[in-house]
C-alpha cells in the first residue's frame, strides 16, 4: 500500500512541476543562430513581436504565436 501511495504522489509532484516550469520558462538562454532579415513577425511568451521565429529563438523565446503581439 504504501509504495502506491508514493509513487501516485511522486507522479502528482512531477506533474506539477512540469506544469509551473512551462509558464516559467518562456525565456531561457540566448542562442548565437544566423537568422533571415525577412519580416513575418510573431508575438513571443513574452509578448512582444520579434520579426521572425528565427530572431524569437536567438533572443531566447521558448514559444511565439504567428502574427505581431498588437494582432492577438
Amino acid at each position: 500500500m504504501f509504495p502506491r501511495i508514493w509513487l501516485i504522489s511522486l507522479l502528482v509532484a512531477c506533474y506539477a512541476c512540469e506544469k509551473k516550469s512551462k509558464e516559467v520558462n518562456c525565456i531561457g538562454t540566448p542562442k548565437n543562430i544566423p537568422c533571415t532579415k525577412e519580416y513575418m513577425p510573431v508575438c513571443g511568451c513574452d509578448k512582444n513581436t520579434y520579426p521572425n521565429d528565427c530572431v524569437a529563438e536567438a533572443s531566447g523565446i521558448n514559444s511565439w504565436t504567428k502574427g505581431s503581439c498588437a494582432e492577438n
